[in-house]
């Protein structure tokens, strides 16, 4: 669906290295695919690069078969929806339901289309009891919801999430990423998504890591939680599960090599407390 060809940037040319250094990677149809790694090594600037924001001074960027250009980067933007850090940057109507509307009307689709898009939308991340508010009004997690409604009634091909997550309490957060995870599963959307939360890269199907503009390694989340101590190079946090495997082994409780997840491991010490 997306696919990145030994891309290069800079933000301006007195830098003295790139921020993107041939960076080279793709993202199937119907992926979740997460960007990681420390504030400056290139995650954002990939995913405005990708949606046509910033201009690349080398390589290809490929999105559904076609060549983003200065020609065709208006095609390209209409397949991918955006979410940012902070919503109240893309929030332009004066109710919930017209800013879900506003898309909509610049495509100028018919008008019971538009009210059936935006219900649906609304009603998919529970936000209809909410359509006649000020979005300014909404907290931090109600706010992001909006704007995912606003993703899914125009129905682009790819979300891309830029610390979407980031301002949110761990509830929010915990909530947000479920709803992403079924607006994937039920509109076959493909996922790009910069975070440093583990639990939106526990959700993904591959991550993809950056490091000072280059690509360090792809691999699945549990191949990457499995890396330990290296996880805190990386910009990553080590998962709970991990740290408390660890000392379980390093008690003798448990016997296992590689990552656990927090549902394995009770079922390792379920089977350690049956054989007492």
């Amino acid at each position: 669906m997306i696919e990145i060809k030994n891309l290069k940037f800079k933000y301006n040319q007195d830098q003295t290295s790139y921020t993107l250094n041939d960076v080279s990677f793709h993202v199937k149809h119907g992926e979740w695919l997460s960007i990681v790694g420390h504030n400056g090594s290139g995650k954002s600037t990939t995913a405005r690069l990708i949606g046509g924001l910033l201009v690349a001074d080398s390589g290809q960027i490929i999105v559904d078969g076609q060549e983003l250009t200065e020609e065709t980067v208006w095609d390209i933007r209409d397949k991918i929806g955006m979410v940012f850090q902070n919503p109240d940057n893309q929030f332009v109507g004066a109710t919930v339901e017209d800013d879900v509307a506003f898309g909509l009307e610049n495509k100028g689709l018919p008008y019971k289309e538009m009210v059936s898009r935006v219900q649906e939308a609304l009603s998919f991340v529970g936000m209809m009891d909410f359509k006649d508010r000020e979005p300014a009004r909404l907290s931090g997690g109600q706010k992001q919801r909006v704007a995912i409604a606003g993703i899914i009634a125009m129905r682009p091909s790819i979300l891309i999430l830029d610390e979407a997550t980031s301002m949110l309490n761990p509830e929010g957060r915990q909530e947000l990423i479920q709803y992403i995870e079924d607006i994937r599963q039920q509109y076959g959307m493909t996922v790009l998504s910069i975070t440093h939360d583990l639990d939106e890269v526990a959700m993904s199907n591959r991550v993809l890591v950056l490091k000072q503009g280059k690509v360090e390694s792809i691999s699945s989340p549990r191949e990457l939680f499995s890396r330990g101590s290296e996880l805190v190079d990386l910009g990553l946090d080590i998962p709970f599960s991990a740290l408390l495997t660890q000392k379980l082994k390093n008690q003798g409780l448990i016997d296992c090599e590689g990552y656990l997840t927090e549902k394995e491991l009770v079922e390792q010490l379920w089977e350690y407390l049956s054989k007492m």
